[in-house]
């Protein structure tokens, strides 16, 4: 395990010295977890492109009055959700837009339309159909969240997530990649991941590299979220996640952070983490498989069969049977899992609603994987 000391130092190695730090993060990686990669088979439902943040790299969020910009309706959601169970897909990936009925009159409308008042409001029901009407398991990822929000959302839900993304407060000044994102301010997104571990709620989080931060924020960002599961034990998986330049947008010219600078990364976020959190790094992204595994991820994250990222539109899922065999071919074995992790299933503390433990592990097989692979 790495020191925060030692990992500033980190900052520009490559060559050798690269290799040998992939290298350890990978023997720590395959003492925890083994030969085993994992991937969750899923389906995005973005429920409403409208948000209150104005990110400068962000092509997802849809202004009111762009014809693009909308609110799912609950038919056409249900859709998008049958059609994955079809396919064989396990975990319903609720991704969402930050508060924008706090900003905008037609965000308001809609949800009017659809007889709400707020967003939580409208994204509870629809988890409660999910979980009446199907198979799949809800994975709600709402951005930040009250206490009451968790609250009401837990019993129906498996898993939440929120990347925190960076904790420095200098990207959200002015000229900075979080200016005016009320929900991007680093202290409310910790809050929200503290308040999910007070509630006991298994989480996903993580964070964007290559956006103006420091390699001293990085390690920092890290070190933030391990305290935050030494102190609650709930963050199932961190994901690096590198950014990638989107054109009509304010960084559409920003560099993006080069292979060497993607892998140092990994390898000391493998390092730094207790090693019982899940290490992902998006495939789509990059699309170099076996430096990633090299590096100590052990989760591919969640690859979709019938929707599209949403939030990188612009970059294909990989076939799962490419992953599959680029996988098999660095030694490790491709198996699903579900949006809750293993040791959540049949932890004494209570990280899962009884009804949703009960479907959870209707789901899976003895070691918590998906019972039913699909590869």
């Amino acid at each position: 395990m790495l020191t925060r000391k030692d990992a500033l130092a980190l900052h520009s190695v490559c060559g050798k010295d690269l290799i040998a730090l992939q290298n350890d993060s990978a023997t720590l990686r395959d003492d925890t977890w083994g030969k085993v990669v994992t991937y969750s088979r899923k389906v995005f439902i973005p429920l409403t492109n409208m948000c209150r943040d104005i990110c400068s790299y962000c092509t997802f969020v849809q202004q009111p009055g762009s014809p693009r910009a909308n609110v799912m309706t609950p038919d056409e959601v249900m859709q998008q959700i049958q059609a994955a169970e079809r396919l064989g897909c396990k975990e319903a990936l609720f991704s969402l837009g930050e508060k924008p009925e706090l900003k905008f009159q037609e965000a308001r409308d809609a949800l009017a339309e659809l007889g709400y008042h707020s967003m939580i409001d409208y994204l509870q029901v629809m988890c409660e159909r999910v979980v009446n009407e199907t198979s799949l398991v809800p994975h709600v990822n709402a951005g930040t969240l009250s206490s009451q929000d968790i609250a009401q959302l837990k019993p129906v839900s498996g898993s939440m997530g929120m990347m925190l993304e960076n904790i420095s407060r200098r990207l959200i000044q002015k000229g900075q990649v979080h200016y005016a994102c009320p929900d991007k301010v680093p202290v409310q997104r910790l809050r929200t991941l503290e308040r999910a571990g007070q509630q006991q709620v298994p989480f996903t989080t993580g964070i964007l590299i290559g956006i103006g931060e420091t390699w001293a924020e990085r390690i920092d960002s890290l070190l933030a979220i391990n305290n935050l599961h030494q102190r609650y034990g709930h963050i199932q998986e961190v994901i690096v996640q590198n950014f990638c330049a989107k054109a009509d947008t304010p960084m559409a010219n920003h560099p993006e952070p080069d292979l060497d600078d993607m892998l140092r990364t990994l390898a000391v976020a493998r390092l730094l983490l207790h090693p019982s959190i899940s290490l992902q790094a998006p495939p789509n992204l990059h699309e170099r498989y076996a430096d990633y595994l090299a590096s100590g991820i052990n989760d591919w994250g969640g690859i979709s069969p019938v929707s599209i990222d949403y939030i990188n539109p612009e970059r294909a899922w990989p076939q799962i049977t490419s992953l599959q065999q680029e996988s098999e071919r660095c030694g490790y074995q491709l198996q699903e899992r579900l949006t809750v992790y293993s040791r959540y299933m049949n932890a004494q503390d209570d990280y899962l609603h009884p009804h949703m433990a009960g479907r959870v592990r209707a789901l899976s097989r003895p070691d918590g994987l998906a019972a039913v692979q699909c590869l």
